[in-house]
């Protein structure tokens, strides 16, 4: 059964909201072996509606239209599915007497334009709305399943879950949609398809989509099979070959952040670590932090934003600062030593760099970021050079600190 969703609502189409509704029902329905194979945002304007809704009975089987139920002149969406359609809205007494009875115990007069909410299309059947005054509709036409749900989250949740799943459930029986996602990092993303490609392309199901994320590649595998187990057999045959072809660029099988895999292997090691940041400001302690039970490996750090607070908390030299500068491979190594040295850690992890987006010179540019690591078997220093803003400087800085923590313990 392929699915299409239709959310309605000029707010919508504003930069000041945000359309969670079809999230929620995508991953519903995916749970439930249903793809979701278009989702189309409409203002609240009954001629292109109209327009979205007739295609829409062309192409799916299953169309789901959100909002548009309450009692307003705005809440077009049962006028234009009836009309569409050619069915004639009745007035459901049941409704009626709920609405009536709601507002009595309220103590409120109900205006009339409440009584639209009890308009139904004619042979359509009305789901209770537990939350709300709005009931939502269930209509089955010609082959095709149409369901109108409220447009309040809390309201179009519970009543998506209580009376729609258990019918399409029904519906789209014999079939399971199951996803896995590997996360890639050290490689861009044309190399990690170039080196990839020759084998997912042998794959009609599981289908692959790469994806560039903010610090990492992501490689989404979606399988289709009449159960669970077996789609998650399928998946798991192509995964292991990608795997094979990546090797430990791949940090994660099951879309773990980076962050939640090297502690991980910290605890594993009994392994503790510290940081001293400057150029980061605190990023990378606030993302070792994020896992709970984090305080078993992480033991503190330092933002040496000045060079004082470098010399004072890190123990970094002052004639390295003179010399070579507070952005340079030295100083990075100093700040990791000295933080490791400080703590008692069993790592140690410096960072300092020029984010931007000033301050930079044509011998030390924007984006240029040292890192070092310091253990029981000494130090590593890596010179990186980030394209982009101040933000994704700072993001890829604490990307690559993870990823150097990760390989030093996994060697």
């Amino acid at each position: 059964m392929d699915a299409e969703i239709i959310a309605v609502g000029s707010e919508l189409l504003t930069p000041d909201h945000t359309d969670s509704n079809s999230l929620f029902l995508t991953r519903r329905l995916n749970e439930n072996g249903i793809e979701v194979r278009l989702k189309t945002i409409v203002g609240d304007d009954r001629e292109r509606l109209a327009a979205v809704f007739r295609a829409a009975l062309k192409r799916s089987e299953l169309i789901i239209l959100t909002g548009g139920l309450g009692p307003t002149e705005d809440d077009i969406n049962r006028d234009v599915v009836a009309e569409v359609l050619r069915r004639p809205l009745r007035e459901i007494a049941e409704i009626r007497q709920r609405l009536e009875s709601l507002f009595q115990r309220l103590g409120r007069k109900m205006s009339e334009n409440n009584l639209r909410q009890a308009m139904v299309p004619e042979g359509a059947a009305w789901l209770e709305n537990k939350n709300g005054t709005a009931p939502g509709i269930w209509i089955e036409h010609k082959g095709r399943t149409i369901v109108l749900l409220p447009g309040p989250p809390r309201e179009l949740e519970a009543m998506f879950d209580a009376a729609c799943l258990p019918r399409l459930t029904r519906l789209a029986a014999g079939n399971r949609i199951r996803a896995r996602v590997l996360k890639v990092v050290g490689l861009p993303e044309s190399e990690v398809d170039q080196r990839i490609a020759p084998i997912y392309k042998t794959y009609a199901n599981p289908t692959t989509t790469i994806l560039a994320i903010s610090g990492a590649i992501e490689v989404h595998l979606r399988a289709h099979a009449p159960s669970a187990e077996a789609a998650d057999a399928r998946l798991g045959e192509l995964a292991e070959k990608i795997e094979a072809i990546l090797g430990d660029h791949v940090f994660a099988t099951h879309g773990e952040t980076l962050e939640e895999v090297v502690g991980m292997y910290l605890v594993m090691n009994q392994k503790t670590v510290a940081v001293a940041e400057s150029s980061t400001g605190g990023l990378l302690a606030e993302r070792l932090t994020r896992t709970p039970g984090s305080s078993k490996y992480f033991l503190g750090g330092a933002v040496c934003y000045s060079n004082t607070l470098k010399v004072r908390l890190a123990s970094v030299p002052e004639n390295l600062l003179e010399k070579h500068g507070a952005v340079s491979k030295p100083v990075a190594r100093a700040m990791a030593e000295g933080i490791r040295r400080n703590t008692g850690a069993d790592i140690g992890v410096g960072i300092t760099g020029i984010a931007g987006p000033g301050g930079g010179t044509a011998e030390k540019p924007v984006g240029l970021v040292f890192i070092s690591m310091a253990d029981e078997r000494g130090t590593e220093v890596r010179e990186f050079r980030f394209p982009g803003d101040r933000a994704r400087v700072r993001l890829w800085a604490t990307q690559a600190a993870l990823e150097l923590i990760r390989r030093r313990i996994r060697s």
